[in-house]
């Protein structure tokens, strides 16, 4: 009987760490990006950040610069930036509307996850 009760407990708190890490896992939320969404900004601008709540996996991950449906410019992951920053160098851009798409794997549980960030980049000063 003390056995049974001890295989019950043992499977309970089991149990209650796998919710508790796929709760975790799910939320993988943006903090900060640069551009900001919607922002204007000149065409200096020398590189994009995405910042997360949790560590990302660098080398799976990937910036596109995005004009309507076209891919523009795709960007590699800076490998050397902090453990939930998404960065990558990039290229002067004319002006006009663009959307950063960034795609990235989660560390914790190695899903892909990806969104968007629209930004315009405005006629040079």
């Amino acid at each position: 009987m003390r056995l049974h009760r001890c295989a019950l407990v043992l499977l309970a708190c089991i149990g209650m760490l796998a919710a508790s890490t796929a709760a975790r896992a799910a939320d993988l939320k943006v903090i900060d990006t640069w551009p900001a969404a919607n922002a204007v900004i000149d065409s200096r601008s020398d590189g994009f950040i995405v910042r997360f709540n949790q560590p990302i996996d660098h080398v799976f991950s990937s910036i596109f610069v995005k004009r309507g449906d076209q891919t523009v410019e795709t960007l590699k992951a800076r490998l050397d930036s902090a453990p939930e920053v998404l960065f990558a160098r990039a290229p002067s851009l004319p002006a006009g509307s663009y959307t950063l798409h960034w795609v990235v794997k989660t560390i914790q549980d190695q899903r892909i996850e990806q969104g968007d960030v629209p930004f315009t980049i405005g006629p040079p000063k």
